[in-house]
């Protein structure tokens, strides 16, 4: 059983930034499917269950902007195998205090605003009971209730966590307002990660197309590489 659901998502800036830039953040044009999935996970999160987007509609007109921001100059660590055993006692965060800081351009969007479509898939190894059409109406009165009231486990994000964003969820007897009336393609970008493998985790691509507004990011339609 398929429950499809439709959020609007906007915010005053977004940062979807392209894995080839390495030390200034590039962002791409549009949110890829991977940032609109944790949108939605940001709200309804279930180990049972996996989203799937199937649509993205651009609503307002791509505009960029270049900022200068302080980052850190490191990452945080991963504990070792000491630290696991309880050999190590030193800490693993990072003080901002005491961390050197740097300043580096990013190119960002601005304003922008979104229609995604997407619908969750059950997966039965990491549900509660047997009764598949149960938790499924379940998880799905669940999304529909926490998305009407504004409820999420976090505040969603477009991006980078500072660029937090509003949405609401769309109701099938609304009209809807067109997306914008544009056509353009964006290249290879972003699809998501393949987590089938956790000691190996891979990047997947596709080849993403604008037609009138709409990106199509299903699975079964558009071409993915890894």
């Amino acid at each position: 059983m398929k429950h499809h659901w439709v959020l609007e998502i906007w915010g005053d800036y977004a940062c979807f930034t392209r894995p080839e830039m390495k030390v200034e953040r590039v962002s791409y044009d549009i949110i890829t499917p991977s940032a609109a999935r944790g949108i939605f996970e940001a709200i309804l999160w279930k180990p049972a269950i996996r989203w799937h987007i199937l649509k993205i509609d651009v609503l307002k007109p791509i505009k960029k902007i270049s900022v200068r921001r302080n980052e850190l100059d490191r990452l945080v660590s991963a504990p070792t195998q000491m630290h696991l055993n309880n050999e190590r006692f030193d800490s693993l965060g990072i003080y901002i205090e005491d961390t050197k800081r740097q300043q580096r351009a990013s190119l960002i969007l601005k304003d922008v605003a979104y229609r995604i479509y997407a619908w969750f898939e059950l997966l039965p190894e990491k549900s509660d009971s047997n009764n598949i059409e149960e938790d499924s109406a379940k998880y799905a009165a669940m999304f529909a209730r926490r998305a009407s009231q504004g409820q999420c486990f976090h505040r969603p994000y477009l991006g980078c966590r500072e660029f937090s964003c509003h949405f609401r969820l769309v109701h099938s007897d609304e009209d809807l307002s067109p997306p914008i009336n544009e056509s353009k393609e964006f290249g290879w970008m972003l699809y998501d990660l393949d987590y089938s493998n956790l000691d190996n985790i891979q990047p997947e691509f596709f080849f993403a197309t604008m037609n009138q507004g709409s990106i199509i990011t299903d699975r079964k339609i558009v071409e993915v590489i890894q």
